[in-house]
């Protein structure tokens, strides 16, 4: 038969090509020796298969195998009850037995059907020789084949009696091999998502505890009822009156000394007698000893799993606790401090470090398209530029989430990063005279920060979050590293923080030391002839000269500013109360002269240092001298 088109979807989509071989090759990147984990999977693409054959993960053979699993969870439970009660393995549950082993019958002919995958090449073999080769040369096959044949109707068609010699209960304990399908079964529940890995493990538990109780049950009353001497059991006396009476009564008291034992009560009412009891007993309980050990070690893994968060939590805030209280730290910090550690194990699952330091690259990249990109799109400081720059822009941003009341921007700190808002909000703050002004409230898509990365001044104002917030951030260092071959972006991007500049309240630009010369450098780096424009452009924000992009190891860039001055101090006079004017140092003394001329109206004939030594060479001049014009 050809296996139909199924309609079923999955996390893991197989697309298959066909091979003149006979067979089928995944042409994912996902391997499909982890698929039997994940359920159901998408069969298209499974007509090109040869007839008669039945893919391994067809929704309809998935069904089939769960339905076997509940013929060997009867299996399990009949085998050892035969065993030790005959009456019922030629009587009521003899027909029962013939149908399901009828059913494992037609699942070993179904099994020479069935495609296997190549553990070498990851190919889905769908030759019916290899097939049928491969099944019948493993284990698989006799034990399979001896875990379903009926030996007792078999004997009795070929020798017309039916026989209640021991040694067919013991044949019918073969059954127990297809234990193995329960197996899988937990194995390929254990790793979906779909269910709950502790009820999974939990139920596999109880599972094994009650085969354990009940084939124990079962031996132990086997041994007594076939014992020579009746008296000298565990049952004692009552031996033959157990085995006239109901068959339930006997089965209820060997589980219940199973139970018993393996509790390691011992109430002593039900207690080995004779040497073969004593002999099973010490096995029993010897096998209990590594059961009790296996089911406690299980449960208790199980359960620290699932506190073992709680536990770093706690630990991590004590410490945190501990750590303040030995620095005496003032209580708003330590709140502050204790806020950010409670919302990181809080927000864990949306880190997108933790849930995607494990992936590809490229696939970071896309994930980080998709969640941000519209966000810096419509960022003042990125509109209008090229889609290459924000792509990369994007690639390189990390995200981060802060609680409420939290500092993102400290004032007066040196500019690393900027950031911009993803959700929430925040108040962007200044300290005059130790009382904190809230000069405005900043939303998505707003920025902070990027004042004092493109100025290269210390940060001017203090960013505290309202609400829990998500930024993204990204580091001077990359941003400066993607401008510079952007000649066209960067014209554009400084026009636009030009134009930000221009448009801030007046009590924020009143932060901003130096507020009015700076402006007016930017705006004459932009108001020049287009020739002298594009030769300016790439010194402002070229290799290690753009403006406000400094490098790591040093505070300032290798444009340096200087503060001009009409007058030495030491002249009466004085120009605007002893203020100069920021400036960038030009190249040569000659366009400094003619700087000076332009800012003052009268050009001077010699440049003096504050100490009065004379300037003859600008490369000896540091950032932030200041210079006297004479």
């Amino acid at each position: 038969m050809t296996t139909p088109m199924s309609e079923t979807r999955s996390p893991l989509p197989l697309l298959f090509r066909r091979h003149s071989s006979g067979e089928i090759k995944n042409l994912t990147s996902v391997s499909s020796s982890l698929l039997p984990a994940f359920g159901t999977v998408v069969t298209d693409g499974y007509s090109n298969l040869n007839k008669f054959i039945i893919v391994p993960y067809d929704r309809r053979y998935r069904w089939w195998q769960t339905f076997l699993v509940v013929l060997v969870v009867y299996s399990a439970w009949v085998s050892p009850f035969e065993l030790a009660f005959k009456k019922v393995a030629t009587g009521s549950l003899l027909p029962v037995d013939l149908v399901v082993d009828a059913f494992f019958a037609l699942d070993i002919v179904l099994t020479f059907f069935v495609a296997y995958l190549d553990k070498s090449t990851y190919l889905l073999v769908d030759d019916h020789k290899k097939i049928a080769v491969r099944y019948l040369t493993s284990l698989w096959f006799p034990m399979d084949v001896a875990s379903t044949l009926p030996f007792q109707v078999i004997y009795r068609i070929f020798t017309g009696k039916m026989n209640r010699n021991e040694v067919f209960g013991f044949l019918n304990l073969l059954r127990f091999w297809r234990l193995r399908r329960v197996s899988e079964l937990f194995s390929r529940l254990e790793k979906d998502i779909r269910f709950s890995y502790f009820l999974t493990r939990l139920v596999k538990l109880i599972c094994v505890t009650l085969l354990a109780v009940h084939s124990a049950g079962c031996f132990y009353y086997w041994l007594a009822i076939h014992h020579k001497d009746a008296e000298n059991t565990w049952i004692g006396i009552e031996v033959e009156d157990f085995k006239s009476r109901s068959i339930w009564l006997g089965y209820t008291y060997s589980i219940y000394w199973s139970i018993v034992t393996l509790a390691t009560v011992g109430y002593g009412d039900l207690h080995a007698v004779n040497l073969g009891e004593k002999i099973f007993s010490i096995c029993y309980m010897l096998f209990n000893i590594g059961l009790t050990s296996y089911l406690i070690g299980n449960m208790t893994n199980l359960i620290v799993h699932s506190a073992i968060r709680t536990f770093i939590m706690r630990d991590s805030i004590n410490e945190i606790l501990r750590y303040g209280s030995k620095n005496r730290l003032p209580e708003s910090l330590k709140d502050q401090m204790l806020a950010h550690m409670q919302l990181k194990f809080k927000t864990a699952e949306l880190k997108q470090e933790e849930v995607l330091e494990d992936l590809p690259k490229a696939i970071r990249t896309s994930i980080a398209q998709h969640l941000f990109r519209h966000t810096v799109e419509n960022a003042y400081l990125f509109k209008d530029l090229s889609y290459d720059l924000i792509a990369q822009l994007v690639s390189e941003m990390k995200a981060e989430y802060f609680p409420p009341k939290v500092d993102i921007i400290i004032q007066n700190e040196i500019p690393t990063d900027f950031y911009i808002l993803v959700s929430g909000s925040v108040d962007v703050i200044v300290y005059k005279t130790g009382t904190e002004q809230i000069l405005s409230k900043l939303e998505s898509p707003q920025m902070a920060g990027e004042i004092a990365v493109m100025l290269n001044i210390p940060q001017p104002f203090t960013v505290r979050t309202r609400r829990l917030s998500q930024v993204i951030r990204i580091s001077h260092h990359h941003f400066k590293q993607m401008l510079q071959p952007n000649n066209e972006d960067g014209k554009t991007l400084f026009i636009n923080f030009t134009e930000h500049l221009k448009g801030m309240k007046k009590e924020e630009q009143n932060e901003i030391p130096y507020f009015s010369e700076l402006l007016e450098d930017l705006n004459s780096e932009f108001t020049e002839p287009n020739e002298t424009q594009n030769q300016r452009l790439p010194d402002y924000y070229g290799d290690q000269k753009m403006e406000g992009l400094p490098e790591a190891s040093t505070p300032h860039t290798d444009r340096i500013r200087v503060i001009i001055h009409e007058h030495h101090p030491d002249e009466s006079t004085k120009d605007d109360n002893g203020m100069g004017k920021l400036v960038f140092l030009p190249k040569s003394i000659e366009e400094l002269f003619g700087l000076a001329e332009k800012r003052f109206g009268k050009r001077g004939s010699s440049i003096i240092m504050a100490d009065g030594s004379k300037v003859e060479d600008l490369n000896v001049l540091r950032e932030g001298d200041h210079l006297f014009f004479v």
